[in-house]
């Protein structure tokens, strides 16, 4: 297990439902779990995760487990509460998407405009 911070709290049902069912919906193990993100999420850490035991685990474990299960690696960080719900149209609400999460208090039209520009900084460089 490597850098597996135990944050022990109230459990966090939410998330640990929800991962017990997409790994058991795929008909796959604990071991199958962390043989799929090359041993970097043990069977016990996971099984402590889906138990509700670990209650807010880091997001480089959080994405190991999204590239396993092939989930939205975003809504895991939003079920394990670094994330807000997603951003609705209603003007001047704040954000709380992974792609902007780092600068506070943006506007939902902020981070419409900070997203045309990474598109258009992108589109530059694929030629």
């Amino acid at each position: 297990m490597k850098n597996q911070s135990l944050t022990e709290a109230k459990p966090n049902n939410r998330l640990a439902q929800y991962l017990k069912n997409e790994r058991a919906g795929r008909g796959m193990s604990l071991r199958e779990v962390e043989v799929a993100t090359n041993n970097e999420v043990s069977n016990a850490y996971l099984s402590q995760l889906e138990n509700g035991k670990i209650a807010k685990p880091s997001p480089h474990i959080l994405y190991a487990v999204a590239m396993a299960l092939d989930l939205k690696y975003e809504d895991l960080m939003e079920r394990a509460g670094y994330l807000g719900p997603p951003a609705t149209e209603d003007a001047g609400k704040k954000h709380g998407r992974a792609a902007t999460s780092a600068i506070e208090n943006l506007t939902v039209d902020e981070e419409v405009e900070l997203r045309e520009y990474l598109n258009f900084v992108r589109s530059r460089k694929v030629k």
